[in-house]
Order: C-alpha cells, then structure tokens, then sequence
C-alpha cells in the first residue's frame, strides 16, 4: 500500500479527486490566512520594520487562530466542507486533553 492510498485510508476518503481537492484546500488556506493576518498585524502596530524577535511571534499567533477558521470554509468553496469540519473537531478535541 503505498502512502497515498494510506493517507485515503486513515482520512477515510475513496477518491483521487477529494485528496487532490484537500491539499489544494490546505495550500490555499495557508496562503490566505497569512495575507489576512498581515492588515491585522499592521492594525495592532506590528509592522515588518518592527523588531524581528515580536513581528514574527505576533504573525504566528494570528495566523494560527486565523487558519483554523477559514479551513472550513475554504473547504466548503471547494465541497469539502464536512471532512475540514470534522478535522477542525478531531485537533480541537487533542487540545482539551488532560495529559497523564
């Protein structure tokens, strides 16, 4: 089995065509969040001629939330909307684990 069919197995997908529509949806999301993220960034002050040692942290922290929002519904532009939602759940449920 080689690691495509692999991943389609552990996402549970059948199609070619979903997995090609899936990592077009996570490239996509990634360029996005970080050209919203940028206004924002700017809004707050945080500006590319600010210190690299804040710039770059303030970026990550806004990406971050930024990007799990728009996954999904950048996924639904492409119809794949019920696999990013049940995503976002399955990370989101490996965040409020209490560790033993």
């Amino acid at each position: 089995m080689n690691w495509l069919e692999k991943l389609k197995d552990k996402w549970g997908i059948s199609s070619n065509i979903q997995i090609v529509l899936i990592f077009i949806v996570f490239a996509i999301n990634g360029s996005f969040a970080a050209w919203v993220a940028k206004p924002i960034t700017e809004f707050v002050g945080v500006t590319s001629d600010t210190a690299k040692w804040i710039y770059y942290p303030v970026r990550i922290l806004l990406v971050f939330p930024i990007y799990q929002f728009t996954l999904p519904l950048v996924g639904f532009v492409f119809g794949q909307f019920k696999f990013f939602w049940e995503f976002e759940k399955k990370m989101f449920s490996r965040f409020r684990r209490n560790p033993k």
